[in-house]
């Protein structure tokens, strides 16, 4: 399956506890903006500007399980959501190979993507950020993924059972 991607990442020590595959996915419609109405400085600004990549997913798997370094696959970068065929595809086939962790993050709320959440249930350690980047909030230590998140309603759920 071909997907369109931002980036790939190999090994980021930044976005999990264990080092992780990072793929950021290409799509975005910058909710947390509007929602503030004022052009807010997300960490996903930079990322919209990278040109767009098609990759097959098998080639991503591969990538990842032939690095002994990583432990764990994050999606990010814009919003995977918005681009849910292409997540749901990515994570089916990693599941084929590895049930390693695999951490989406997204700016929505667990109410606006519950049918997606459903969908993704189905595959064993999925673990879901939530919520909206708001400027001028304190940042926080999730305790799921170890790292800090940068507004304090943001946090992360284990979505199905290990």
């Amino acid at each position: 399956m071909l997907i369109s991607v931002k980036t790939i990442v190999d090994e980021d020590f930044v976005n999990y506890k264990v080092p992780s595959m990072y793929i950021a996915f290409p799509k975005c419609t910058f909710k947390c903006e509007k929602e503030c109405n004022y052009k807010i400085r997300c960490h996903n600004s930079s990322i919209s500007l990278m040109p767009t990549i098609t990759v097959s997913t098998s080639t991503i798997v591969k990538r990842f399980t032939d690095n002994p370094i990583t432990k764990a696959v994050v999606i990010g970068g814009l919003e995977a959501f918005d681009s849910f065929n292409d997540l749901i595809g990515l994570v089916r086939d990693f599941r084929s190979h590895t049930d390693v962790d695999i951490v989406i993050y997204t700016g929505y709320n667990r109410s606006e993507i519950s049918d997606s959440i459903h969908q993704l249930s189905q595959f064993p350690n999925i673990i879901i950020k939530f919520g909206r980047f708001i400027p001028d909030q304190p940042s926080h230590i999730d305790p799921i993924l170890g790292v800090s998140l940068a507004s304090n309603n943001q946090y992360a759920e284990l979505i199905s059972l290990k």
